[in-house]
């Protein structure tokens, strides 16, 4: 019996035992379930429902260019672009690799790739056999650098002609991948849709690899005035900080050049941001638009594109038919408010004539005697003639070298001077600016002096000077310092500083408009764009370019009034210059002809306007490099510019 109960006591004890750890069990579970529900149940809770947002941006259209009457001159066309991010696994494996695989599925140009460029990939390639083109006994005494060097130098023709194109297209994408930039890098533009549709399947394996929708500039009127438009180029990696901190992505476009970059602001779009948001699983629970993406804003150029392809034509022809004329250059714009008509450029390349619109705005020649009127304007201001001064054009010394007019003409007024284009008329002002005595031969004591008044007064004109046009940059010619008494002299009929032919045009415009300078430009307005019917439209005008005077000529008005008058009878007077090539046109145009010696060659030049009497166009045309003098390509490209101007055809002037 004693056993049987000490076995029962020990039975009970562990029974106790096993309850209480039962008890602690449920008690711990009881405890922990309480502080999941009550402490943590908040947060459970949340994390159970949690979800994910994810922004996704969309570039939104830049804004189109119209010209002043309403047409369409640039547009957008989406395009889709192969592009590649610098990702964490970048090494050179890596990045040879991906070329590889892109190179099956995109072509790209090879024809930049250089010689130099094709020998680095070769000795890449072929690592043994080029080193093996070095003895050891170079290799041991030459550096890295040096052996390198000269491997390259024995690489021949035949080595880098083994390299086939597509190891050169891979090359070229590779090194497109690990250029030392930041910003994205642009592998291929205009991807096909079958194109696109593999690299997506393919996106997983191609770490960096993205493709991008992008939009094209299209140009309605083909190569016309493309230059001025300007281009539309990723992000410089010099100025990539200015753009983020302006809220632009490195993977944007952004104006380049001219007109592109002058209106970056306002031709770019707004993006389109949405947010969407997806549950644990993936599904997406929601999506909103947290910033409504718009079109850039249009613009309204004040070109007038039917004209501009009319002066197109006919410099090109009138330079095609003058075979020894390297370039022809036409600016037209309104004098009363600046706004350019028309500009265009044309150079001779072998037996082509190509485009070289911007050479209007940035090429500088010596323009010969089309800037005598701000030569007389000068002399009046500075009070060494006035209007009627009467001076002797007869051949004159000055150190040694003869110095004359193309015809010697006696006693000559400023009229005259003007309307015969007297070299000598002006040869005297600049003496007597320079306070020098031809009797004497004494004199020109201020030679600083001397040149820094005639400049000062011509740039008064814009001569010399930035004419302030709405664009990144301008040429402003060539300043030639100062120099001896006869270099003063030449300053003063044309041939020693260079200028433009905007500046050109910028200067007739002025004496046209009685002595205001305007600011050329080539915006006239900016405008909504507007949808209308599923088209997009001009759109309403946001705001205009408000017309801009520069400079007042320091002048009487008088003055500028006798100029203009001996400007008129350069092409209506009996003895003008140019009177024989507009004579019975019916918008009673005023000018000046020009003609520079460059050695045995010429540039050949001429500025106007019209009406006479309430000028509402100004031009200047620039011809270089003619072999003749008497070349009338100038005189023609004037005349029949103004006759589309006009609306007056050949026929009519001829009936009158």
């Amino acid at each position: 019996m004693t056993g049987k109960k000490k076995s029962n006591k020990i039975l009970y004890i562990r029974l106790n035992i096993l309850f209480f750890i039962i008890f602690i069990t449920f008690a711990i579970l009881i405890l922990r379930l309480g502080f999941v529900q009550i402490v943590k149940g908040e947060e459970y809770k949340e994390q159970s429902q949690a979800t994910t947002n994810t922004k996704y941006t969309w570039a939104s259209p830049r804004g189109k260019i119209f010209d002043r009457n309403g047409k369409v001159l640039v547009e957008n066309e989406p395009i889709y672009t192969l592009t590649y991010t610098k990702s964490e696994d970048d090494s050179d494996k890596s990045t040879l690799e991906i070329a590889q695989r892109l190179a099956d599925l995109v072509d790209v140009s090879i024809e930049k790739v250089r010689d130099r460029d094709k020998k680095d990939y070769w000795i890449q390639i072929n690592k043994d056999v080029a080193y093996d083109k070095l003895t050891e006994k170079e290799l041991e005494k030459l550096d890295d650098k040096e052996a390198y060097q000269l491997l390259l130098q024995r690489i021949t023709e035949e080595d880098i002609a083994t390299l086939t194109d597509e190891q050169l297209e891979i090359y070229k994408i590779k090194a497109i991948i690990e250029a030392d930039s930041s910003t994205v890098k642009r592998i291929k533009e205009g991807l096909t849709t079958e194109q696109v549709a593999k690299i997506n399947e393919l996106l997983v394996e191609l770490p960096g690899v993205d493709v991008k929708l992008d939009s094209k500039r299209k140009y309605i009127y083909g190569d016309t005035l493309k230059q001025i438009y300007g281009n539309i180029a990723q992000i410089p990696e010099e100025t990539k900080d200015d753009y983020l901190a302006a809220g632009y992505d490195l993977s944007d476009l952004v104006g380049k050049s001219f007109l592109e970059l002058q209106y970056e602001s306002l031709l770019k779009g707004k993006k389109e941001i949405t947010t969407y948001t997806t549950d644990k699983s993936g599904t997406v629970t929601e999506s909103k638009v947290t910033q409504k993406g718009e079109t850039g804003k249009n613009l309204v150029l004040t070109i007038d594109i039917d004209l501009q392809q009319k002066v197109d034509e006919i410099v090109e022809k009138e330079l095609a038919k003058e075979p020894s004329a390297d370039a022809a250059y036409v600016v037209m714009m309104d004098p009363n408010n600046g706004e350019i008509l028309s500009l265009s450029g044309k150079r001779r390349d072998g037996t082509k004539i190509t485009n070289e619109t911007y050479g209007t705005i940035f090429n500088a020649y010596a323009m010969g005697s089309s800037i005598k009127g701000a030569t007389v304007l000068t002399g009046y201001e500075t009070g060494v003639i006035s209007p009627g001064t009467v001076m002797l054009d007869t051949p004159i010394t000055i150190g040694g070298l003869t110095k004359k007019s193309w015809q010697t003409m006696g006693l000559v007024n400023d009229l005259k001077a003007l309307e015969r284009s007297s070299n000598v008329y002006m040869f005297r002002i600049a003496m007597k600016i320079a306070g020098y005595n031809y009797n004497t031969k004494s004199g020109f004591a201020d030679p600083e002096g001397s040149y820094e008044t005639m400049r000062k007064y011509f740039a008064q004109f814009g001569l010399g000077v930035e004419t302030g046009i709405d664009l990144p940059k301008e040429g402003t010619g060539y300043n030639g310092g100062v120099q001896a008494l006869g270099n003063l002299m030449d300053l003063a009929i044309g041939q020693f500083d260079t200028y433009t032919t905007l500046q050109l045009a910028q200067y007739v415009s002025t004496i046209a408009n009685n002595g205001y300078r305007m600011q050329p430009h080539l915006l006239k307005e900016v405008r909504e764009p507007n949808y209308s019917n599923g088209e997009e439209e001009i759109g309403t005008v946001i705001s205009e370019f408000q017309s801009n005077v520069l400079n007042e000529l320091d002048m009487d008005k008088e003055y500028i009034k006798r100029v203009q008058q001996g400007f008129h009878q350069v092409m209506n007077g009996s003895q003008g210059t140019a009177t024989s090539y507009f004579k019975g046109v019916s918008y009673d145009p005023a000018g000046k002809t020009g003609t520079a010696q460059i050695h045995s060659d010429y540039n050949l030049t001429l500025v106007g306007y019209a009406p006479y009497d309430n000028p509402e166009v100004a031009f200047a045309v620039v011809v270089t490099n003619v072999g003749s003098s008497s070349s009338s390509i100038n005189k023609n490209i004037g005349r029949q510019m103004l006759d589309a101007y006009f609306g007056e055809t050949e026929s009519e002037t001829e009936s009158e």
